[in-house]
């Protein structure tokens, strides 16, 4: 029996181009190399999942082959890379070794790369250790540190790197991986269930590349539905969403609190509902306009039914409903009923309209 290899593994890029929603760095680095402009260290921050491990080895591997024309550009230059990962080995003896590692040039290549990962884990003693080798480093030795959370970093560390801040990489760019994946793999998938998979995974694709696994390993003759995908990951059917939304508009409390119920009934946290019904009226708002209709989170294939919902909501509508939704989500875990919280917040949603017409008749009055 073949072992399974994970996706993330798998199709982890082996170079720049293949990198995915970071080409402002991929570029970056790229005429760094061939300017000749290198600098001998690097900090790669940003959130998990967004591929610093994997361009920290790319430049790696890069930076040699680039150098020499006449070396086979397969050759992986295992012997001159190191990584060392910082959230075991924090202390100032691992460091001391590493700086010790350093003083030996390389006997094939013109570099040797040591990549750090996690390097906010290290102590404020390995920190001052490894100080003077990152400001005069030999001509042979180029430092990659990455992490995700650079407010961790002395000053003194960063002053001394270039540094580059990888993104969340976007849910079209997520989709677009996947759908090259299952084209590879010979899987089907609706576009809609990629899209749930590259919204759950926050930016990161690594975290899709896993959910997709996942996914796949569930279905049936390798065939990812949009009803199966949101059954298995545990999310809120979009249809509820504008359900509620709609009776919100109709000043049908009554009809809300029905379908709150069945939320809560098919086992979602009534603040996961108020957090979404929030995204959503955030999209309906953006979709209102053309200029910002891309800034929809929602898959385009759901696009005409945003479009229809938002013509026939008001701005005003909307606005307020997203600040009841924040101002009760703020006040969610403080309250002692929270069925009831959740409740008043779309009770009182369900009245804006009312409120906005009597204002405006109050309004008319005064003018008149």
């Amino acid at each position: 029996m073949e072992q399974f290899l994970v996706s993330a593994r798998k199709y982890r890029p082996s170079s720049f181009e293949a990198v995915v929603g970071q080409e402002h760095i991929t570029e970056t680095l790229l005429n760094e190399i061939k300017q000749n402009r290198l600098a001998q260290a690097f900090l790669f921050t940003g959130p998990r999942g967004v591929g610093k491990t994997t361009c920290a080895r790319i430049l790696a591997r890069v930076v040699n082959t680039e150098a020499d024309p006449s070396i086979d550009p397969n050759y992986d230059f295992a012997f001159n890379i190191f990584e060392l990962d910082a959230a075991s080995n924090n202390s100032v003896d691992d460091i001391r070794q590493l700086v010790e590692q350093v003083r030996i040039p390389p006997q094939i290549g013109k570099y040797k790369v040591y990549i750090i990962d996690e390097v906010h884990m290290l102590s404020t003693n390995a920190f001052n250790a490894f100080l003077k080798t990152l400001e005069e480093p030999p001509p042979y030795a180029i430092f990659i540190l990455a992490t995700t959370e650079r407010h961790k970093i002395l000053p003194t560390i960063l002053s001394r790197c270039q540094i580059f801040n990888f993104k969340r990489i976007e849910p079209a760019s997520i989709v677009s991986q996947l759908k090259a994946i299952c084209t590879k793999e010979g899987i089907e998938a609706e576009e809609q269930a990629l899209h749930v998979i590259a919204t759950k995974a926050d930016g990161g694709l690594r975290d899709a590349l896993s959910m997709f696994d996942q996914m796949v390993s569930f279905s049936h003759n390798k065939k990812l539905t949009y009803a199966g995908v949101i059954e298995n990951l545990n999310v809120l059917d979009q249809s509820y969403y504008f359900d509620v939304t709609q009776s919100l508009n109709n000043a049908d409390f009554g009809q809300v609190l029905i379908r709150f119920d069945d939320v809560l009934m098919n086992g979602f946290d009534g603040q996961y509902f108020l957090n979404g019904l929030a995204s959503h009226f955030r999209d309906l708002l953006v979709v209102k306009s053309t200029a910002t209709a891309f800034l929809m989170s929602g898959s385009e294939q759901t696009l005409p039914q945003y479009k229809t919902q938002a013509n026939s909501i008001s701005t005003g509508f909307l606005l307020n409903a997203i600040n009841i939704a924040d101002q009760f989500d703020q006040t969610y875990k403080a309250s002692r009923n929270q069925r009831l919280h959740v409740e008043l917040a779309l009770i009182k949603m369900a009245n804006i309209n009312a409120t906005i017409n009597l204002a405006e008749e109050l309004k008319k009055k005064v003018l008149t």
